[in-house]
């Protein structure tokens, strides 16, 4: 596995990947201009395992909150796509269905409308429900015949009826609180190799508390970490509607008393198993007629509709070109079309 993932080839495609959307930046044009060579110094440095990471440069990203972002040289940027191309496949195989941040094929997209499919099955009757996890059992036997994944509905259906509630829960801090040790631990389950075991350590040891967020192989370690709570509530807790986006997560059902102890059991699994905690004004029940607000979309009545916190934030920027772009592709994927209209704004 070592050996592939410092082959001139990985590095090459890494190089390729970590460019991407950045490749007239300063540093990456400096590395492109001698790329053979620094790819190849780049390989012999990881062969010998002399290999260093660097420094990060660290500035504040001001969106929904302010994000201290540290982002790794150039080099080192190749370094966590080459680990990624090689390892994140391995990993993929054991995440469950409904975790959607940072992976081929989910999103923030994906997630909203499998909310909305879980809130139309618990709404539903008894026979169009029972047709629906007819539906789902069959999608879980085509995923499981092309990986080996737990199917969603391993603990069988259950009689759903009455009042709809939500748990919606925020872990506190998520990413400066990711244990060195635990997420080590995690990772050596499924890679044996000491030698990318060695590169795993150097990269997560380069920063002293936690994974920055800006470096690419943090993203894959916080959903390898996190999906411990996923099949802890999917085995354990055994509960069906449940679905995860980085450490945003929701669990729906009809019995409100079921979804307070599910969170008890959440948070003692969070602290002793993975030396986490639930952010105290983000973990709440509440019945779903009140409207839930996940990703930036609040779901209520049948529709999506925008958060107003980020209606605000975009006429603050609007005469941003960027801002305008990223707002569009934001907005069209809810019922916007008549805050649009009075915004001045064309919908399509």
């Amino acid at each position: 596995m070592f050996v592939r993932i410092a082959s001139f080839e990985n590095l090459y495609s890494a190089y390729l990947g970590a460019r991407k959307c950045k490749r007239y930046r300063a540093s990456v044009l400096r590395f492109g201009c001698r790329l053979e060579e620094n790819l190849l110094a780049l390989r012999r440095e990881l062969l010998d395992k002399t290999y260093k990471h660097g420094g990060y440069r660290e500035f504040i990203v001001a969106d929904s909150k302010k994000r201290l972002i540290k982002a790794p040289l150039f080099r080192d940027r190749v370094v966590h796509h080459a680990i990624c191309n090689i390892i994140e496949p391995i990993f993929e195989k054991s995440l469950i269905y409904d975790s959607y941040a940072c992976r081929k094929g989910k999103g923030t997209h994906a997630a909203v409308k499998r909310l909305e499919n879980f809130i139309k099955s618990l709404n539903a009757g008894p026979r169009e429900r029972e047709r629906e996890r007819e539906r789902e059992r069959e999608r879980e036997r085509e995923r499981e015949r092309r990986a080996a994944r737990t199917p969603l509905d391993i603990h069988g259906a259950r009689h759903l009826t009455g009042q709809v509630y939500c748990l919606k829960c925020d872990i506190s801090k998520y990413f400066d609180n990711v244990n060195h040790e635990i997420l080590l631990e995690l990772l050596e389950k499924k890679i044996k190799d000491e030698n990318v075991l060695w590169l795993l350590r150097e990269v997560i040891n380069s920063n002293p508390r936690g994974i920055p967020i800006g470096n690419l192989t943090s993203q894959l370690f916080a959903n390898i970490y996190l999906n411990e709570l996923d099949h802890f509530i999917k085995r354990v807790l055994r509960e069906r509607y449940y679905a995860r986006y980085m450490d945003d997560f929701l669990i729906l059902g009809n019995d409100k008393s079921r979804l307070r102890g599910d969170k008890e059991k959440i948070k003692k699994f969070l602290a002793e198993r993975l030396k986490l905690e639930l952010h105290p004004k983000k973990a709440e029940i509440f019945p779903i007629n009140m409207g839930i607000d996940f990703l930036g979309y609040v779901l209520r009545g049948g529709k999506r509709f925008l958060r107003k916190s980020t209606v605000r934030r975009f006429m603050r920027r609007k005469h941003s070109n960027n801002a305008l772009i990223s707002w569009r592709g934001y907005a069209k994927f809810a019922d916007s079309y008549k805050l649009m209209k009075k915004l001045g704004l064309n919908h399509k």
